[in-house]
Formats: C-alpha cells, sequence, structure tokens
C-alpha cells in the first residue's frame, strides 16, 4: 500500500478513451481514442497547439468531465461513467488541481482557500490548519495568510493555488497551463514551488502546458495533435 491507501500500479490507465460533442448538425470529436499508462511518481508533461485536445483530456483524469466512450482508472479505481456525487468524493481524496485562472475564492483569505479542501471534506481541525500554515510558510506566504485574493499579485494567487492543491496529500497533482500567465520570473519561482512540493509529498505530476522549458523538467513529454496523443517521450531528468 502507498500513503494514500491505494495499493501499487499505474495511478492512471486509460483505454480507448474517445470525447465528442453532439452540434445537433454534426458530431465533433475532441478526442480519439486515447490509451495511456501514468505510473506512479511520474511527472509527464502534456504539449501541442491550441484545439488538440490537451485541456480535455486533463479535465477527463480530474473526472471532471466523463468520456463519451473508453475507460479511466485513477488510482486502481474505474471513475468513467461514475454519478458525479462519487467523482467528487474521488476528486476530494484523490486529485489536486491548479488552474491557469487561480481559481481562487475571492472572499476567503489565502489561509481560508488553501483549507478550503479539508473543510468541504469534513476534516477542519487543528491538524488542518497545521498543515495548511506550513503549505504556506513552504510557498513563501506566511505573512500573506490573512490576505483576500485581491491583495496579492498573481504569482502570490498561483503559489496559494499550489498550496492549495496539495492540503489533502492527493495521490495525483494535475496542472493546466499553471504558468501561463505569469511573468518568466513569477513563472520559475512556480515551476520551482511546484516541483518542490511534488517531491515532498510524493504526487504524480499531470502537466499540460506551452512552455517548452517547463516540459523540459519533465520524466515524460506527451505531443497531441487532432485528439490523439501523437509523440511519448521519455526523457532524461
Amino acid at each position: 500500500m502507498n500513503a494514500n491507501g491505494a495499493a501499487g500500479g499505474p495511478i492512471l490507465e486509460l483505454q480507448g478513451v474517445t470525447k465528442w460533442i453532439d452540434t445537433g448538425a454534426r458530431r465533433v470529436e475532441i478526442l480519439r481514442g486515447i490509451d495511456l499508462t501514468v505510473e506512479r511518481g511520474e511527472y509527464v508533461a502534456i504539449m501541442g497547439a491550441s484545439g488538440s485536445g490537451k485541456s480535455t483530456l486533463l479535465g477527463l483524469l480530474a473526472g471532471l468531465d466523463s468520456p463519451s466512450a473508453g475507460r479511466i482508472r485513477l488510482d486502481g479505481e474505474e471513475i468513467s461513467g461514475l454519478a458525479e456525487d462519487r467523482l467528487s468524493e474521488i476528486r476530494g481524496r484523490k486529485v489536486g488541481f491548479v488552474f491557469q485562472s487561480y481559481q481562487l475564492i475571492p472572499t476567503l483569505t489565502a489561509e481560508e482557500n488553501v483549507l478550503l479542501p479539508a473543510e468541504l471534506a469534513g476534516e477542519l481541525g487543528p491538524d488542518a490548519y497545521g498543515h495548511a500554515r506550513q503549505l504556506l510558510d513552504t510557498v513563501g506566504l506566511s505573512g500573506r495568510r490573512d490576505h483576500y485574493p485581491v491583495q496579492l499579485s498573481g504569482g502570490e494567487q498561483q503559489r496559494v493555488a499550489l498550496a492549495r492543491a496539495f492540503m489533502r496529500h492527493p495521490p495525483l497533482l494535475l496542472a493546466d497551463e499553471p504558468t501561463g500567465n505569469l511573468d518568466s520570473q513569477n513563472g520559475q519561482q512556480v515551476l520551482e514551488l511546484l516541483l518542490s512540493l511534488n517531491r515532498r509529498e510524493g504526487a504524480t505530476l499531470v502537466l499540460v502546458t506551452h512552455d517548452h522549458d517547463l516540459a523540459l523538467c519533465a520524466s515524460r513529454l506527451l505531443t497531441m495533435r487532432d485528439g490523439r496523443i501523437v509523440g511519448d517521450e521519455k526523457q532524461a531528468a
């Protein structure tokens, strides 16, 4: 068993995953028969042109959406076709998500935003507060925990989002263009924090990016085109 209570084996397994939208006049295929296995501890970067299906794939991995066809197993558990309440429970336990646009709650302080996953899970106790403050300290924001998102810079908001993603020790961390809205200096800081936190927490990282520097840090690079994975390359550490 690992630290998150699951047996060994791949963290993600996809078989024939397809996603389409019916517009009425025609069917638009976004993903076309994706087969993919991600092992525990991997850092996988996904690249491709806009419209290639990267963010759609990431949403399916997170259980934010369901495939039109095919199967997805997350941490050994089949998630394709599950009811939303069950998917929500699995996401809360097993997935941390970092968005390009931060997705912080504007009426909550930095600390309250980080605590939110624990609060939603009914785990808001002294240990949760201690862990949240430790995470904010790790991302360099211990002095800003009572500040609201509007009082924080973009780089600071993304660091709060990083801390929140790790709040419940998820075995899988997904990130969609986590440095896309940041300048190069803040982007580099967020990248270093992301990798540092990921190593410390022992999570698997799957990241969508247009940033070649970010992708070069990955142990594996997937390239997507027209809803398919057209490249799968192992990279030197």
